[in-house]
This record gives structure tokens, sequence and C-alpha cells, in this order.
């Protein structure tokens, strides 16, 4: 709500709502002005189990939800009936236990404009096609580049220095009717670079283009998959607004979404950020026990930018992927498979 100089002020109570208090208070439109990042309270979570609330209630609940500016938690432990399971469906993002929570709830509260940009551009990917999706999550990018939160986690990091590979950055080999793209920059963990990117996009307009190509295998060299986007080249664009154009003309993840059914991506160690968010298109997707997945982007005031808002959703869901993504947390090979964010574990 608003003070007499226009103010936004938090809401009165900040903590777990019941299902009946957020049945009662969420529909009202001061609710989301209560529950925004403008505010001071970027975040809602409502309990799910233990009480029941009118059907009508619960309809009007549901139909709030997808409008609030902010993330909405699901508080279901488990076990749980499954009706609370169900309700649940509503919410941005699903906590099962306490220590799950306090952890979303820190990481919201650290990067709060992040965090909202990214449960916002999840709701709307759901009445997108790939291409609109993919230039959204550019949009919501490059706005989040300019904005505090980078702007602090960048003036923390060291200086800046970018390394020029010696090798391509990308293999490109040719087997008859097999094209193999192996990630060439192991002493970064093939972190994802300006030339990585360019090198894939030549290779994989090749595949889009020579229907004799039938498979498509993409690995890395050494010690990991990739670790995530180059943190040396953060920044170093002029503005980002020249940064979309750049993001959205020479796009790996839209020429991996034509590839994917002739796409296997073999994955092995760190699968940070791009490493995960570029291989998720493939029609199959292999790890090594050793293997782990990460997003981090939103600590650093950003959301995944290299397709992960779009790819991740079409494997493991919505919830899932803001799960990931709004905690942080290293995912193992046995739960990515379970989730279906990989679809062999070995």
């Amino acid at each position: 709500m608003a003070d007499e100089d226009g103010a936004l002020t938090p809401p009165e109570a900040t903590g777990l709502l019941t299902l009946a208090e957020a049945s009662d208070r969420l529909p009202s439109p001061y609710a989301l002005e209560d529950f925004s990042a403008a505010s001071g309270q970027p975040w809602v979570a409502v309990a799910l189990g233990g009480e029941t609330a009118s059907g009508e209630a619960v309809a009007r609940l549901c139909e709030a939800l997808p409008h609030f500016v902010c993330p909405t938690i699901a508080f279901v432990p488990e076990p749980e009936a499954p009706a609370a399971r169900d309700l649940a469906e509503a919410f941005d993002v699903v906590a099962e236990s306490r220590e799950d929570l306090a952890l979303l709830v820190e990481n919201i509260e650290r990067t709060p404009l992040a965090t909202t940009a990214l449960v916002q551009l999840l709701r709307g990917h759901e009445h997108r096609t790939i291409e609109q999706a993919l230039v959204a999550e550019s949009f919501v990018y490059s706005t989040l580049q300019a904005g505090p939160e980078f702007a602090a986690w960048l003036a923390a990091q060291p200086t800046l220095r970018p390394v020029i590979p010696e090798e391509p950055p990308v293999l490109v080999e040719r087997n008859g009717k097999r094209l193999d793209l192996v990630l060439n920059h192991p002493a970064k963990r093939n972190a994802y670079s300006a030339a990585m990117r360019d090198q894939l996009c030549e290779a994989l307009q090749l595949a889009v283009t020579d229907d004799s190509i039938e498979e498509i295998v993409l690995r890395g060299d050494g010690p990991s998959f990739c670790s995530g986007g180059d943190l040396d080249e953060f920044g170093l664009l002029a503005d980002p607004a020249t940064a979309h154009a750049i993001r959205t003309t020479r796009s790996v993840p839209r020429l991996l979404a034509v590839c994917a059914p002739r796409l296997r991506a073999e994955l092995h160690g760190a699968c940070v950020g791009a490493g995960i968010e570029l291989p998720a298109w493939a029609g199959r997707v292999v790890a090594k026990q050793d293997t782990f997945f990460q997003l981090p982007e939103v600590s650093m005031g950003l959301i995944p930018g290299a397709g992960g808002t779009v790819s991740l959703p079409r494997r493991v869901g919505r919830r899932r992927t803001a799960w990931i993504a709004l905690t942080g947390v290293r995912v193992a090979p046995d739960t990515a498979k379970g989730w279906g964010l990989i679809d062999e574990a070995c």
C-alpha cells in the first residue's frame, strides 16, 4: 500500500501465511503492492498442509497468484495430501522443508529484483513459442544487466582479464553422417565465452542446413563439460541493448532447439549455468556420475541467459526450474535423472 507521499510500504505481517489467511488476503488488489520488491517484502509463502479453505476461496487465491510481482512459495512438507500438492501447482516454487523455505527466502531477499524477474518470465513462457521465449529471456537479462544487483556483484569481482585461447574454443569434426562438437577450453573448464558462442553458432548453422547430418554429439574436453559463462567477459559490452541485439542474432539456443531431435549431449564434471542450459535442449542427455548441475545467475543479480529459462522448463517444469535457479543448489545426476533434466546417468 502507499503512504501520503506515494511511497510503497511493506505489509504488517511478513511470515508464512496459512491457507485461510492467504485465501482471505491475497486476492485483494492491495496485496499486489504489499508483496513486492518495491515495497520491501519480495516474497509470499503459504503453508498448504493441515487445514482447508472453501473451494471458492481457493479458486480466488489461484486466480490471484499469477499476478503477484514477487515469487510465490508453496510450503508443502512431506508427506501431504494430494490436494495440497495439486494446489502447489498454482505457485512459482515449492518448499518441502523449513530449511528449503529458509534458503529460498534468504536468496530472494538478497537479490529481489532478479528473483522477481525470473518468476515473472517463467510464468509467461507457458504461453510463448520457443522463439518468443528466447527473445523475452534476453530482454529480461539485458534489463538486469543495467540493474543495481548485477552492478554490485560486478563491483565485487577481481579485475577482468579476458583470456584469448590459443586453440579453437570449439573443435568441429565431421564423420560421415555424424557431427562432433567439442568444447575446447579446458584450462577455464570450458567457460562459455563469446568466441565459443560464435563457433558453436557456425557449426550448428551447418547442421541445420545439411540434412545429411543425422547425429550431432556435443561434449567438452578437460575436467568439466562447461563451468558457465566466462566471468572475465561479464560487463564488457558497452550497453545492455547492444548485448540483447547480439544475443538474439547469434543464438546458440535457437539453433540447438532446431537440431534437438538429432542432438546428443555427453556431460561430465561441472555443468553450471550455460553448461546445463544449452545441453538441456538435446533430444538425449547423458551424464557421468561425477557431474553436477547448477544455476548461479540469480545470486549475481541476473537470470539464466543462455536459453535456460526455456530449455529447463521443457524438461523439469516451471517450478523445478525456479527451485534450481532460486536456491542455486547443486543437483546430482541421480536427482537430475529422476526429474527428467537428463536421460541417463552412467
